[in-house]
């Protein structure tokens, strides 16, 4: 026996050692795998023609990547969080919204760290990306279908919304025209479907890096109408007519009952924390950087511009509507001043509002673009229906715009999907809050805060460590809690509309 133990402690010691060869042989054949994807031609990287991973050069900034984060947060959903505050009350409220920007800002500079592959070599093109070369497993494609799933849903909700903006232009007009008292009721449908024409024009821009000028305009189209909202609260409140407010918001009484108002508090909870979140598409923003200054760098510059902009906004435009409109403040509170007068200010509102909705479709397609795209050219490299660009000239200056039969076919043909399921389903609305709040959590707190653990190699047990589990676990319950009150939110609208029948 005494012979035998030593062989065995050898046989165990060279069989672990083969392993870690066979280990560190599979490690630097994937490395080396990396560094001949990014082999490009060094002319070309120093003329400026490409980038490090060989493509076209990145021309973003922090202020273009501001513009995009903008706006894709900034929704018409902003109008709604005096509604919020009616719920919640002056502490909880403002205190709730506070809180979750600071976690969406905190969690935000967790994901800008992960852009790069943990080697710092290989980028990640996308959340998915990045999720898979850190967690892999089946946790990237658990995130993929959390993402695309909330992205299209959105599509689905902001035709929605414009159309309302729509409707409320034609029915402010018929108003001033006709009088107050006259039957002004139109239907969504037309409305929708001439939203989902200009949308499949604008579906034709290639990428994130030519979107730049259409995130700018609809970034200034959301503090337009949400100005407009502030200015006309502040006129009421100074006017002497602001309505009753409350530090715990709405009060329990023969028109409210406490489970509505407990409800009603799960809903503002999620809007607020939804209203936060844009973690879905800030790695396809990181990715329209450039190299220079570091990426994560300047996206964290741009999270905190983005972030303190947008919470200084949602913090006026809610406050100031609450103190105008009260306990009785509506889910929009241009309609809490009514379809009357200044009816021109009104209308100007709805106006910015469908502007920057059809700039922040847009921002929330590219991702569902870009990843469909990108799977069809890998499936099919040789194909030149699907890989070809053909570039046209237009105009006097011939400028170029390049047209891809691929894109140009499943574009059009999804973008028609989404407007037919706007207008089967018109309270999708209220579906997307539902979404929002199974997606707020995983995509915006749990998967930034793993990537990050396993980037830095904090280690279990640890303060950090539990300091970062904490909030993964607070904000889990507030999704759910937000889940909760969605839920309620959709059995009521699935008994009050009708398929393809929504008008007002």
């Amino acid at each position: 026996m005494s012979r035998v133990v030593p062989y065995c402690i050898n046989a165990g010691l060279l069989e672990k050692q083969r392993e870690r060869e066979l280990e560190l042989s599979s490690m630097n054949h994937e490395i080396e795998s990396e560094i001949c994807e990014i082999s490009v031609d060094p002319v070309k990287v120093a003329n400026g023609e490409v980038d490090d991973d060989g493509r076209s050069r990145r021309t973003g900034t922090v202020w273009t990547a501001s513009a995009h984060i903008i706006t894709a947060i900034v929704g018409s959903g902003v109008l709604s969080l005096a509604w919020g505050l009616a719920q919640l009350g002056w502490i909880i409220g403002i205190a709730t919204l506070v809180i979750f920007s600071g976690i969406s800002l905190y969690t935000s500079g967790l994901l800008a760290e992960c852009y790069r592959a943990p080697n710092s070599v290989k980028r990640n093109y996308t959340y998915r990306d990045a999720v898979k070369n850190y967690l892999g497993g089946r946790k990237y494609k658990a995130l993929g279908l959390v993402q695309y799933t909330l992205l299209c849903g959105a599509m689905v909700g902001y035709t929605i919304t414009a159309s309302i903006s729509m409707v409320a232009i034609s029915k402010s007009n018929c108003y001033h025209k006709e009088g107050h008292k006259a039957p002004c009721k139109y239907s969504y449908n037309p409305y929708m479907m001439a939203l989902g024409i200009v949308e499949i024009l604008l579906s034709q821009i290639p990428n994130f890096h030519k979107l730049s000028w259409l995130s700018t305009i609809a970034a200034s189209m959301s503090f337009s109408y949400a100005g407009i909202g502030m200015g006309l609260s502040f006129a009421k409140i100074v006017s002497g007519h602001g309505e009753k407010t409350t530090l715990t918001g709405v009060e329990i009484g023969l028109d409210l009952t406490a489970a509505d108002k407990t409800w009603r508090i799960f809903q503002a909870i999620g809007n607020m924390a939804f209203a936060c979140s844009y973690a879905a598409i800030l790695i396809e923003i990181q990715d329209t950087l450039k190299s220079s200054p570091p990426e994560q760098e300047v996206m964290k510059k741009a999270n905190t511009i983005a972030t303190f902009t947008a919470t200084t906004l949602y913090l006026m435009c809610g406050c100031l509507g609450y103190a105008a409109l009260g306990n009785h403040a509506q889910g929009n509170i241009l309609t809490g001043f009514g379809f009357y007068e200044p009816f021109w200010l009104i209308d100007l509102a709805n106006f910015f509002i469908v502007v920057h909705l059809l700039g922040a479709y847009q921002v929330l397609a590219q991702p569902v673009f870009g990843v469909v795209e990108s799977w069809a050219g890998n499936r099919w490299p040789k194909s030149k229906f699907i890989n070809d660009e053909h570039h046209l000239g237009i105009g006097k200056n011939n400028s170029k715009f390049s047209v891809n039969f691929f894109r140009l076919i499943w574009r059009t043909a999804f973008v028609a999907m989404a407007t037919l399921i706007s207008m089967a389903f018109p309270f999708f609305n209220e579906v997307l809050a539902f979404l929002g709040a199974i997606a707020y959590w995983p995509m915006t707190v749990y998967f930034p805060m793993e990537m990050y653990i396993v980037r830095k190699e904090i280690k279990r047990g640890t303060i950090c460590w539990f300091g970062l589990h904490l909030v993964n676990l607070v904000c889990l319950l507030a999704a759910l809690a937000a889940g909760c009150g969605s839920i309620q939110g959709v059995n009521q609208a699935l008994h009050t509309y009708k398929l393809f029948k929504f008008t007002q």
